[in-house]
């Protein structure tokens, strides 16, 4: 796919936090307009210090904050927090984005990013694809699963789902983990793990080549056991290493990339987990 020459000028990104900070400092580099939303009063400063245009913003879980209108003055939306742990995920995280979306189809606003998770897929012992149709098992799987949908659904704008498997990189060391730790099961199950550095840059991707109404995966190329992969963390931290017991039935998930790699033109940055 060619790289389309003009740029988006503005982009809102709903959610500034591990992820959500570090892109809209790359995405101000690239000269785009960044409006960032927080739910914390004092990180408003941060942002405008990073170059972000700040917006106090919450979903309670209808839309509430100062300056909503302002803030879905953009070209691009990208939807960036995890549905919220409590009793009623599913059916509280699916009101919060019917309430953004009823703001979103007000608005200019025609392309949505939706941050996903590979929570949507339940361990099947074998590769997943996008095309794979697999009900989860975990209630945030669930939630995520259902929006997806239901931001697919809409006539009013063009959604892409980006689904990230574990985020790891910088302050999330993954030798701290599990470090020193024992008897801890399902050592031989595969990981699907992705750095900071290649979420970023799938973003980057898929605003720069206006790549809109698909669904991706976004997993490192490799997939190393849990005791491979927390046991070589913990060495190169020089922490005390786990120690992992034989489980008879492990389950697990492997996760492909290969359709992000090829309708993105897409090479990982990290692409071997142990070498990280």
């Amino acid at each position: 796919m060619k790289e389309k020459p003009q740029h988006i000028e503005t982009i809102s990104i709903l959610g500034c936090g591990w992820l959500g900070l570090p892109l809209g400092e790359y995405l101000k580099q690239k000269s785009y307009k960044i409006k960032g939303s927080t739910i914390s009063i004092e990180k408003l400063g941060l942002l405008k210090k990073k170059g972000i245009e700040p917006f106090l913003i919450n979903l309670n879980p209808t839309l509430q904050g100062k300056d909503i209108d302002q803030f879905f003055e953009s070209d691009i939306l990208i939807i960036n927090f995890p549905p919220e742990r409590r009793n009623d995920i599913v059916e509280y995280h699916r009101a919060q984005i019917e309430s953004l979306a009823i703001k979103i189809t007000t608005s200019n606003i025609d392309k949505v990013l939706f941050i996903s998770s590979t929570s949507v897929y339940p361990n099947v012992n074998r590769e997943i694809t996008e095309d794979d149709i697999l009900e989860p098992t975990k209630l945030s799987g669930i939630a995520l699963l259902g929006v997806e949908a239901f931001l697919r659904s809409s006539g009013e704008f063009k959604t892409t789902i980006l689904r990230f498997g574990g985020l790891i990189g910088y302050d999330r060391l993954p030798a701290r983990f599990l470090a020193g730790k024992k008897n801890i099961e399902h050592g031989n199950a595969p990981v699907n793990l992705i750095h900071r550095d290649d979420c970023i840059l799938i973003i980057e991707k898929i605003i720069q080549n206006d790549v809109w109404g698909y669904i991706f995966n976004a997993c490192a190329d490799s997939h190393p056991t849990r005791k491979e992969f927390y046991v070589n963390q913990a060495f190169k931290a020089g922490l005390e290493p786990p120690e992992f017991v034989n489980t008879k039935d492990v389950q697990y998930k492997i996760i492909s990339n290969r359709k992000l790699k090829k309708e993105l033109n897409y090479k990982f940055k990290h692409p071997d987990l142990l070498n990280i």
